[in-house]
């Protein structure tokens, strides 16, 4: 249990440390499963309003290789622009000028958007040459709590070759570095640069798209970010999960082929989100999603806009919550383990881990709402491992100690089912109602004095081993051999409510093998020993007596067993082979009534004063006949 306790704590302090190790990698993982899940149970939709106009490999095949003509893009442009959408964002670089022919259309149709352009600024982490005056004006303005922005993305130069184009444009960031699997998971909403903040291209869209412009934008240090009265949670480096709705192709694509068709009618755009980017797989413009191995960048700005414009946002629980399901989750685990066998317990671990993972597979896919699940699934598994593997091992010691312990004592069976159920193999002194059973050798006084040692134990080994065998097979407890004697019991340490009808029918297979001995020894001319039975029924204490670390003895003893004892010494005087006594008759009495114990007489009770009783106890004499038994 210690250990258990201490292994939530662990998990407890590290959750609150949240290594970016971790957060990055393996619970980065365990979120691209949930966006599967959430993908078959409960897929969201995405916004009609989005639409995406491509310049795929059909694009390519007819107008010429990447990158396309700028004149063409102008036209492309120019066609939807022509559509009065409510904002188009550009997501292909212009690094470099060309010439007048190119450039110049590509201008023009770019300034032709009254301020519902935006263009997609390049960034790189590598030093470079200052940036021009113009970007100064993309820088946000309005920074509330910058104390509190840590670790925040920062770019060493820019990458901006026609400067006519974005001279006076709106303009976006897309770096957005991935995580250490190579996944993009997270939108950069701003990076510093030459010690300005600049917005990502989806927040800038979505903020032409509010209406409030890039002037909008305010950012919360360490919080989060305001464009146009919409808050937009962050981590204090400036990143929000990109609440992706599917894989690649979950918004509208268009051709940009199609767009240059005479037929095609721009009025398909109107009052919409239109992006206007590179598709083409040789263009190297795709990302990893946690739904896609192969997603246009273009679509992944498209999935940003739509989680800030359509308020859809991945939304962290607070952090109280995640460690409250690592302490209720792990110190209900240690528990449960800690009474439960190894069996039980790996029930009780799939079930809690079953718990853990649906519970939060379920938030996220019908309420977007995210917790860590790597910290209390870890701790879950961790604690299942130790405590299994420990069950394990004490189960393992606790069965070698039955068999060590009863397979002297009983048949194989019975203890394969005090192996199977330990609980029962209570050692301990108990109190039982059992029946006991004693028989003792006649004659063996004879035989000692009229036969060699050798001879005399080799009858009794015999004698013994054959006495043993019917004990066994009538699920008794051989208790022990003392001289001659023979002393057994049922009732314990399994529980047996027919332990009455067991001895008997024991006692009288016993009494059909002796005969069958006694045959076999006049045959081969020796001495024919004969027994006396008696069984009695009652309370007893049972359980493993004797002396502490030296030697123990699985027994019985109380006045029934005494009694026991006293009765099989009088099958001497009462000329019998088999006695038992009115509580051992009064077990079966209605076996007897309906004819179940059949090949058997009994006489009438006699009442006997045995020693050590003041009150007469009944006996009655069985009697058997040839073959009976064995139902």
């Amino acid at each position: 249990m210690l250990a258990g306790i201490l292994c939530t704590a662990t998990a407890v302090v590290i959750a609150l440390i949240s290594p970016p190790a971790v957060d990055d990698s393996v619970e980065g993982l365990l979120l691209d499963y949930r966006f599967q899940v959430r993908a078959l149970v409960n897929p969201p939709r995405t916004s009609a309003d989005i639409m995406i106009v491509a310049i795929d490999d059909d694009t390519l095949a007819r107008y010429g290789r990447w990158p396309l003509p700028r004149s063409i893009q102008a036209r492309i442009i120019t066609r939807i622009l022509a559509g009065r959408p409510r904002a188009l964002g550009i997501d292909i670089f212009y690094a470099e000028r060309q010439n007048d022919i190119e450039d110049q259309p590509l201008i023009r149709a770019v300034r032709g958007g009254s301020g519902r352009v935006v263009l997609a600024v390049g960034f790189d982490r590598v030093s470079g040459s200052p940036a021009p005056d113009y970007l100064w004006d993309a820088a946000i303005t309005r920074i509330k709590h910058a104390g509190d922005i840590v670790d925040a993305l920062v770019a060493g130069s820019v990458r901006i070759g026609l400067d006519r184009l974005y001279d006076g444009a709106v303009t976006g960031h897309v770096w957005s570095p991935a995580d250490r699997d190579g996944k993009l998971r997270r939108e950069y909403l701003f990076l510093r640069y030459d010690g300005d903040y600049y917005p990502s291209f989806g927040l800038v869209m979505a903020s032409v798209v509010l209406g409030g412009g890039p002037g909008s934008i305010v950012i919360h240090g360490g919080r989060g970010v305001e464009v146009a009265g919409r808050f937009i949670p962050m981590d204090p480096a400036g990143r929000f999960r990109i609440n992706y709705p599917g894989p690649d192709g979950s918004y509208k694509y268009i051709s940009a082929a199609d767009i240059l068709e005479p037929d095609f009618d721009p009025v398909r755009f109107r009052g919409r989100i239109v992006l206007f980017g590179a598709s083409a797989l040789h263009t190297y413009d795709q990302v990893v999603t946690p739904l896609s191995a192969r997603m246009p960048g273009v679509e992944k700005n498209a999935a940003v806009i739509d989680n800030i414009v359509n308020h859809r946002f991945i939304r962290d629980l607070p952090l109280f919550l995640s460690l409250l399901v690592i302490l209720t989750s792990g110190l209900l685990l240690t528990l449960v383990l800690v009474r439960r066998r190894a069996t039980t317990g790996i029930a009780a671990s799939v079930g809690m881990v079953t718990a853990v993972v649906g519970g939060n597979c379920a938030l996220f896919a019908f309420g977007d709402f995210y917790t860590n699940l790597f910290y209390p699934l870890v701790n879950i598994l961790v604690i299942s491992v130790f405590a299994i593997a420990y069950r394990y091992r004490h189960e393992e010691q606790k069965a070698r100690d039955i068999r060590r312990i009863f397979a002297s004592y009983v048949s194989p069976k019975i203890v394969e089912r005090l192996v199977a159920n330990p609980e029962e193999a209570k050692l301990g002194g108990v109190r039982r109602e059992v029946t006991v059973l004693f028989s003792d050798v006649r004659g063996f006084t004879a035989l000692s004095e009229k036969n060699e040692p050798e001879e005399v134990v080799a009858m009794l080994n015999e004698y013994f081993t054959a006495m043993t065998e019917v004990i066994f097979r009538w699920d008794g407890t051989l208790d022990k051999f003392v001289g001659d004697e023979i002393l057994a019991f049922w009732g314990a340490p399994l529980a047996q409510h027919d332990h009455a009808e067991r001895a008997l029918r024991c006692a009288i297979e016993m009494s059909d093998c002796l005969d069958r001995l006694r045959e076999k020894w006049r045959v081969e001319g020796r001495l024919e020993l004969d027994c006396g039975i008696g069984l009695n029924s009652g309370e007893v204490l049972v359980g493993n007596i004797g002396a502490q670390g030296r030697k123990m003895d699985y027994t019985v003893i109380g006045d029934q067993v005494n009694l026991g004892a006293r009765v099989e010494a009088l099958t001497r005087s009462m000329d019998c082979r088999i006695l038992l006594t009115e509580f051992t008759l009064a077990k079966i009495e209605q076996l007897v009534g309906r004819g179940m114990i059949g090949h058997v007489e009994f006489s009438e009770g006699e009442p006997v004063t045995v020693k050590g009783k003041e009150i007469p106890v009944m006996v009655y004499k069985l009697i058997p006949r040839p073959h009976a038994v064995h139902a």
